[in-house]
């Protein structure tokens, strides 16, 4: 029984590119792998310090005061 090459990382990653490309067109392929991006930072860290830990009480009176300024 023989053994097929396993192709190279660059390999696979030029093939996998070119099959995207061909298979949904260079702004399919960019949305396609914009998916998989995880961002950077610490979310939950950054969301504490813009939000704080406001109670629900507070968040409603947010709220009201939205809807009053409306």
């Amino acid at each position: 029984m023989s053994r097929v090459p396993m192709p190279t990382l660059d390999e696979l990653r030029r093939r996998g590119t070119a099959a995207l490309l061909s298979a949904l067109g260079p702004l399919g392929m960019v949305r396609f792998l914009q998916q998989f991006d995880s961002g950077h930072g610490d979310y939950t860290r950054d969301r504490d310090a813009w939000l704080g830990n406001p109670s629900v009480r507070d968040l409603a009176a947010r709220i009201e005061a939205q809807r009053r300024r409306s």
